[in-house]
Order: C-alpha cells, then sequence, then structure tokens
C-alpha cells in the first residue's frame, strides 16, 4: 500500500450536527467516554428520517455492551433495540439526543470477565443506495477492501481510529430498527487525511485540520 492509500484509508474523527453541541458532548462523554473521535458542531441543515449512517462501538464482551448501552440510556439516548444475544453475537441499538444512530456489539456470546468499558473499535456504516457505484468511488480513491459481500463492505483502514463500512440503505435501516426513507442533510462530517469531496450519497469528507 502506497503512502496515499495509507492516507486515504484514515478517518481521525466525525463531525456531528447538534443543536446543543455542549449537551452533546457531555452525552458522548458520559455515554462511551468518547473524546477527540467525535465532534460537534452547531448547525441545523434540514433533516427528516433516517441520516443514512450509524456509528458502531464494538467491544469485547457482552459485559462491556450492557455497560455503555446502559450508560448511554442514562445519559439520555432513546432505545431502538435493547441489548440481546443474536446469531452473530451480543448487542443492541440506541439513538444519541443529537439524532445519531449508535450500535454497541460484539461478536462474543460470553462474558470473559467484568467489564472494563474498553472500545477495541468504533466504526461508521454508511448506507448506500448503490453499493458497488459506492465501493467503486471509494477504491478509486485508494481505500483497499478488507471484505466484500453482498450489500456489504468492509474497507481495510490499518492505524485509522474509526473504521469505515458501506451497507445497503435499506437494509442498515432495518438492522437498527428504523424505518429507511429520510431526506436533507446527513449531520456528519467525515474527517480525515483523504481531502475534501462528498461520495455518491452525499456524505462529506474534510481533511483532518479542517
Amino acid at each position: 500500500m502506497n503512502t496515499e492509500t495509507t492516507k486515504l484509508t484514515t478517518i481521525d474523527s466525525i463531525t456531528l450536527d447538534a443543536a446543543d453541541p455542549d449537551a452533546a458532548a457531555r452525552f458522548y462523554a458520559d455515554a462511551f467516554g468518547l473524546g477527540p473521535q467525535v465532534r460537534l458542531r452547531a448547525a441545523d441543515a434540514p433533516s427528516s428520517g433516517f441520516r443514512g449512517f450509524t456509528m458502531s462501538v464494538i467491544v469485547s464482551q457482552p459485559a462491556d455492551v450492557t455497560s455503555l448501552f446502559d450508560s448511554a440510556v442514562a445519559a439520555g439516548a432513546s432505545v431502538l433495540k435493547p441489548a440481546e444475544k443474536s446469531l452473530w453475537g451480543f448487542g443492541g441499538v440506541v439513538q444519541a439526543p443529537d439524532g445519531a444512530i449508535w450500535q454497541v456489539a460484539t461478536s462474543s456470546k460470553k462474558d470473559t470477565g467484568p467489564a472494563t468499558r474498553t472500545i477495541d473499535n468504533l466504526v461508521l456504516l454508511i448506507g448506500a443506495e448503490d453499493v458497488g457505484a459506492s465501493k467503486r468511488f471509494y477504491v478509486d480513491r485508494g481505500l483497499a477492501v478488507a471484505k466484500s459481500f453482498g450489500s456489504y463492505v468492509d474497507f481495510a483502514a490499518p492505524g485509522s481510529p474509526i473504521g469505515l463500512g458501506l451497507y445497503k440503505r435499506r437494509a442498515l435501516a432495518k438492522t437498527v430498527g428504523v424505518a429507511a426513507e429520510g431526506s436533507g442533510s446527513h449531520r456528519i462530517r467525515i474527517n480525515g487525511n483523504a481531502g475534501a469531496f462528498t461520495d455518491p450519497d452525499g456524505f462529506e469528507w474534510a481533511g483532518a485540520g479542517e
């Protein structure tokens, strides 16, 4: 992988629009212990329904899911799907007061110790209308595909604080328990060293220093 490709696969943080950025910052600190990975900006761009993305908090065991899920609810999140076992592991879905949807999950079905609240990975999952077209768009900009099957794509991002994936928009909405319909601003900006551009689904990227 060349230097340009490495830069293109790095997401340093995301910026979420919020009516009250200070309150949103307190929520993310109290709910998940997040700091610089999530930035907030005051913005009121029109938006309705599903915003077309989710953030995933990936942890190592169910006890960590339960701890983070419960703290998110205590901090003001709404429950979209309760934390429970599934075929793929254990997890739940909440919606933050600013409207962003967060999945808290682990592939493990058994605890190996007490809850640590350690987050192994953060992943931005974009709901694409045409996964194939969006995949080609990102590959053309140097992103390497780690996994690709059906309507899901996971990009390789070694060393990136936040991972990136694509999923069919309607399927993603169903996964988190909301209607797929939505319009207006996504109310998110992706910050990394890929430069500034807008992807086929309207997601805005900015340089890390912007």
